[in-house]
């Protein structure tokens, strides 16, 4: 038998562990409850292919071009709206980045841009394409 206070769920007797990724509950009257444990698949991991010192130079170009208070972390997980951002500001960062890597970002590419991490994996990609 299974109690639940608030947002615990206890039971009377021991109950196994089971290693899941998702869990669902529901209480189908008063008085019964069900609880249902199944399995999700990994739908996809993140894993940061850009190099450090691009992720580095990003962030200063960053912090410079939307003037973001002392103090204040930019790392490669920061998004550009949570700084500030506005689409013209995404623009010039852009622009900021084109100048100081010596490449030329197609807007399709821009545009998808939303991380310091999203910029510094296509700045990578842009300046080993451009090398012979």
């Amino acid at each position: 038998m299974a109690t639940i206070a608030g947002s615990a769920l206890s039971f009377a007797r021991p109950v196994k562990a089971v290693n899941t990724s998702s869990l669902s509950f529901s209480a189908s009257r008063k008085g019964n409850a069900f609880l249902r444990l199944q399995p999700v698949q990994k739908r996809f991991a993140v894993s940061y292919a850009a190099k450090k010192d691009t992720v580095d130079k990003v962030c200063e170009i960053v912090k410079k071009q939307l003037a973001v208070p002392e103090g204040t972390e930019v790392c490669g997980a920061s998004k550009f709206s949570d700084l500030g951002a506005d689409s013209l500001d995404t623009v010039e960062i852009v622009m900021g980045l084109e100048e100081e890597f010596g490449i030329s970002v197609e807007e399709s590419s821009a545009q998808s841009i939303a991380t310091v991490e999203d910029a510094a994996e296509l700045i990578d990609k842009l300046v080993s394409a451009k090398s012979p």
